[in-house]
C-alpha cells in the first residue's frame, strides 16, 4: 500500500532579528493568509527581514507589517499584494502582554520564524530588546571562536 507523500515545507527564518535584537519572550501565533500567499510561502518566496509586528492601541489586534511575500506565478488575476498588512491570531492575554511590553521603552515585537504546523501557517514572534554595537561585536566573536574550535576538533580526529 502506498504511503501519502510528505510535503517538504520550508521554514522561513528572520536571521536579521537574532543579530539586531535580544529575544526576551517568544509566542506562536497564527497568520491570516489567502491562497496565493500560502502557495508562495510553500515555494519559499517570503522575506521577514524588514518586518515588525504592530499592536493596535484601540482594538486588541496585532498585525504583521513589512513582510514581503512574492506573488504566486500561476495565480493570474487572483494574486495578492506582496507587502500588505496581515492580521495575526493570538490569545487575548498574549496580546495584552505584548501591548504592555511595547509600551516600555526600547522593546519591540519582531517576527522570528514562519513555518507550517498541521497544514496551518504559524509565525513565531518575539518581544525583543535592541542590541548595541558592543553586543553585536561580542556575538560575532563568540560565533567565530566556536567555529574555530569546531575546525580544530575536526582536524584532530
Amino acid at each position: 500500500m502506498n504511503k501519502p507523500r510528505e510535503l517538504k515545507t520550508p521554514t522561513i527564518v528572520n536571521r536579521k532579528a537574532n543579530h539586531l535584537y535580544f529575544v526576551e519572550e517568544r509566542f506562536e501565533v497564527g497568520i491570516m493568509l489567502i491562497g496565493s500567499e500560502i502557495k508562495s510561502i510553500r515555494d519559499g518566496k517570503c522575506n521577514l527581514g524588514d518586518a515588525w509586528v504592530d499592536v493596535s492601541s484601540d482594538k486588541d489586534e496585532i498585525w504583521l507589517v513589512g513582510a514581503h511575500i512574492d506573488e504566486y506565478l500561476f495565480a493570474n488575476r487572483f494574486n495578492h499584494i506582496p507587502a500588505r498588512r496581515r492580521k495575526l491570531l493570538a490569545h487575548l492575554h498574549e496580546i495584552v502582554k505584548m501591548k504592555k511590553a511595547v509600551e516600555t521603552k526600547g522593546k519591540t515585537i519582531v517576527p522570528l520564524k514562519l513555518y507550517f504546523k498541521n497544514r496551518y501557517a504559524k509565525l513565531e514572534i518575539g518581544i525583543c530588546r535592541g542590541k548595541d554595537q558592543q553586543d553585536k561585536r561580542q556575538d560575532i566573536m563568540t560565533r567565530d571562536t566556536k567555529l574555530e574550535m569546531a575546525r580544530i576538533i575536526k582536524m584532530h580526529r
